[in-house]
């Protein structure tokens, strides 16, 4: 097996002669030039990733990560812990919003444990990769061993690689984890510098009082550990979770195999700041599907020089805005190689 480093070197830089020939054929289609905007920019990434010009549709899977945070049990979320394991269940059962949009737009949800503080035993369709029944409460001690958070880049890396091999063209990231905004909240703030209270916002509903508590809690937990910011790892196992470690390495993973990632909201851009930590090359493998209602996203996407895609003040997480960020990237494809150029169409020529 690949190890990390060796993942991290594989990632090449994009394909710049396919996306001027994406470019080009773009330019020859019956409209304006740049006339559908984002799209057009859509379809040239997908191409300067993949060195495709005339490329199928790809088959599409989003990978919802599940895991649970110790730092639940100091209060704050809206929701109990249980919860992450019950929506396991759900996703498995095709009931959540994740699988809804998945089934509107023709992809699989793949969900895996890789960190869920239950024993769910065998069950159909769950992808066991459990590292740890939850992270350790970081307001006390780390979240993670540095040898846990590695091998949890590497369970991602392995499941973009398989996906890979099955065919799967396209990944979204999708998560579950009651405590993970406030994981992803202190990743946020080590990362961009930005202030705590910044980027630490109302996760699954919280009010005023369980706010302050929890941008308390970051606070606290970054002035006893102290991550350096420079060391993507360090910051993983200090204030991270297992499934934003699982999302960093399907990042990696993905762009080792020029594959594109169409990333959903707050979580899943936590995981993007670790892996272009790591490997500043696969930021541009990266589509910000949705500027999340989270403070953070937007601190994120800055930091990353991500522009979304779209602005529905979504903040469910599970992949939802990932689905729909695909929904575009497909509808894109479709434009570059389906439409007609002005020759073909023999349509006239913008007159000189």
């Amino acid at each position: 097996m690949a190890t990390l480093q060796d993942v991290i070197q594989k990632i090449q830089p994009l394909d710049q002669d396919c996306e001027k020939r994406a470019q080009a054929r773009l330019d020859r289609l019956t409209k304006p030039q740049g006339s559908l905007g984002r799209l057009e920019e859509l379809a040239v990434r997908y191409a300067a990733i993949t060195g495709e010009i005339h490329p199928k549709l790809p088959r599409g899977a989003v990978f919802t990560f599940a895991a649970d945070h110790g730092v639940a049990a100091a209060g704050v979320s809206a929701y109990p812990q249980a919860v992450t394991a019950q929506m396991v269940l759900n996703f498995l059962r095709g009931g959540a919003g994740v699988n809804v949009l998945a089934r509107h737009v023709g992809l699989e949800v793949r969900v895996v444990d890789i960190g869920v503080a239950h024993d769910f035993g065998r069950i159909a369709g769950l992808i066991d990769r459990k590292l740890m029944k939850g992270t350790g409460n970081f307001m006390h001690e780390p979240a993670m061993s540095r040898k846990t958070a590695e091998r949890s880049l590497l369970v991602g890396i392995e499941l973009a690689g398989q996906a890979a091999a099955e065919g799967i063209g396209v990944l979204g990231t999708g998560d579950m984890g009651i405590g993970n905004t406030t994981a992803s909240s202190a990743i946020t703030a080590i990362v961009t510098g930005k202030p705590v209270a910044e980027v630490t916002g109302r996760g699954t509903g919280i009010d005023a009082a369980t706010h302050a508590r929890k941008v308390s809690v970051i606070q606290q937990a970054l002035e006893r550990h102290r991550p350096d910011p420079a060391d993507p790892i360090e910051v993983l196992a200090k204030v991270g979770g297992l499934e934003i470690g699982g999302l960093a390495g399907l990042i990696l993973g993905a762009a080792a195999v020029r594959m594109p990632v169409v990333l959903d909201g707050f979580i899943a851009g936590a995981a993007a700041l670790i892996a272009v930590g790591l490997q500043p090359r696969c930021r541009d493998y990266l589509i910000a599907s949705h500027r999340s209602a989270e403070p953070g996203h937007r601190a994120v996407l800055d930091h990353l020089k991500l522009t979304p895609l779209l602005d529905l003040d979504l903040r469910l997480g599970e992949g939802t805005g990932a689905c729909l960020g695909i929904a575009l990237l497909f509808a894109s494809l479709r434009v570059l190689t389906e439409m007609a150029t002005f020759e073909e169409a023999g349509v006239s020529e913008k007159s000189e």
